[in-house]
């Protein structure tokens, strides 16, 4: 739908969506980094960590994935739409 007022002002070339998930990741090292299990933690502690830290970045990944998928349908759609409206 593409009504007045519908849009809203970015600036060109940064991805604050992609930021914010680059934001994510390096706070999921830094808790990662003070979770680090000490000598006498079990040794359990350890995988279950690195397990929890990478499914969380990969988590990230694959929605900032879907993010660069839509908006590249959201774009191939209004050019669709523009070239359907030339003469």
């Amino acid at each position: 739908m593409d009504r007045p007022g519908n849009e809203f002002a970015r600036p060109p070339g940064f991805d604050w969506q992609g930021f914010g998930y680059l934001t994510s990741i390096v706070s999921v090292f830094l808790l990662g980094a003070i979770a680090w299990p000490k000598p006498g933690d079990p040794g359990w502690h350890l995988p279950l960590l690195i397990a929890g830290m990478t499914t969380s970045v990969l988590g990230m990944a694959f929605r900032y994935l879907a993010h660069l998928k839509q908006a590249r349908q959201v774009k191939d759609a209004k050019d669709s739409k523009a070239r359907a409206r030339s003469p």
